[in-house]
């Protein structure tokens, strides 16, 4: 089976759509599938992240004059061309026989480049979280909590197969297979490691806002934290000198092991993106930052169901991070009340219901 994948990541856009269509790349590689990515040069790409994955890459050039115009849907400017330029290009890049599969993660791309880019491939999927236009599409995973099926109703085909919710979210094995382990070591509700990561690029910088506030607060002497950070993250030199007067304070670069390193720690202060789900898999308690308009319904439907509390990251970042954290030492109730509710969203198996899916339409 070939599958191509259309999903950028930038500076502006993050890294969340790219690593998602990865996880799902690796398991489709495993039952025997080759993937090949169609990427736009954007300024924070991970071209190279997906090459030392093993994935064979396409990388479209960045038109310049194109800037941050908005279209309709409010990403037009994150293409970095316009919609029926992008749709020929990735048309080119497959070249050849039709591929099985276009899997296609991009809020610029609506119904119209997927019925121009969709006659180089037998089925085409749409993975969304905004159900804010038309697909033409067979298959379609939004996995947002409490997304609902007539969210869709009038944008996508009636033959279209739909997947919505956080069960079918994108997780990989590793995090699965972690879960009772995460669940084991959190008996106790403790506060001795704290994880702070705003996703894989962080461009202004709220990490440092985080370190800042952390570094005024009344932590227990034993707590250590740890700050995570992309490759691509403007901001690393800054994080890593305001790291080093703090305390029990380090930073990585490019964590190998996210899975562990969430399984092993007690409070994630992190970003509102695709991240929520693997911290819900692991029952980790969350201080959940809203850093971009896109993220602000997840994040209210994860705090509506109790499993994370919802932090804006405006000027009241700091203040409202210290009474929550706050909060936290004192009652070991909300530690406990939070771990419980997030392994309710979901229990990370999501990536092998969607290759079962895709393999499907192959008999």
């Amino acid at each position: 089976m070939r599958v191509i994948f259309r999903a950028d990541a930038s500076l502006d856009i993050g890294t969340g759509h790219v690593m998602r269509c990865l996880t799902l790349a690796d398991a489709l590689r495993v039952q025997g599938a080759q993937c090949v990515f169609v990427c736009r040069e954007h300024p924070g790409n991970l071209l190279d992240l997906i090459q030392a994955r093993g994935h064979a890459t396409h990388t479209l050039p960045l038109v310049a004059e194109v800037g941050r115009s908005v279209s309709a849907t409010g990403y037009g400017g994150w293409l970095g061309a316009d919609w029926a330029t992008d749709a020929e290009q990735t048309v080119a890049a497959i070249g050849g026989p039709a591929v099985d599969w276009l899997i296609v993660d991009h809020y610029a791309l609506d119904a119209r480049w997927e019925k121009l880019a969709g006659t180089a491939s037998r089925h085409l999927m749409v993975i969304d979280d905004l159900a804010n236009r038309s697909h033409d599409c067979d298959l379609l995973l939004d996995q947002n909590l409490n997304r609902q099926i007539d969210d869709y109703a009038g944008l996508i085909p009636l033959h279209s197969k739909i997947f919505i919710g956080p069960m079918f979210a994108l997780l990989r094995e590793r995090f699965t297979s972690l879960r009772d382990y995460s669940i084991g070591r959190r008996e106790q509700h403790k506060l001795a490691h704290i994880l702070v990561s705003m996703g894989g690029v962080d461009k202004d910088n709220l990490t440092g806002k985080v370190l800042n506030a952390l570094s005024h607060l009344p932590l227990p002497s034993t707590c250590q934290i740890t700050v995570v950070l992309g490759a691509n993250a403007p901001w690393i030199s800054t994080v890593q000198l305001q790291a080093a007067d703090m305390p029990a304070t380090e930073v990585l670069i490019n964590v190998q092991d996210m899975a562990q390193l969430m399984a092993d720690s007690d409070l994630a202060i992190g970003a509102a993106g695709s991240s929520a789900w693997e911290r819900c898999c692991l029952g980790l308690p969350t201080l959940m930052l809203v850093m971009a308009e896109n993220q602000r319904e997840a994040a209210t439907s994860i705090e509506s169901a109790g499993a994370a509390f919802a932090i804006d990251s405006g000027e009241n970042l700091q203040s409202e991070l210290s009474s929550q954290i706050a909060a936290l030492i004192k009652d070991k109730n909300l530690m406990k009340n939070l771990t419980n509710n997030a392994l309710n969203v979901t229990s990370g198996h999501g990536c092998a219901i969607m290759v079962k899916a895709l393999m499907e339409y192959q008999k």
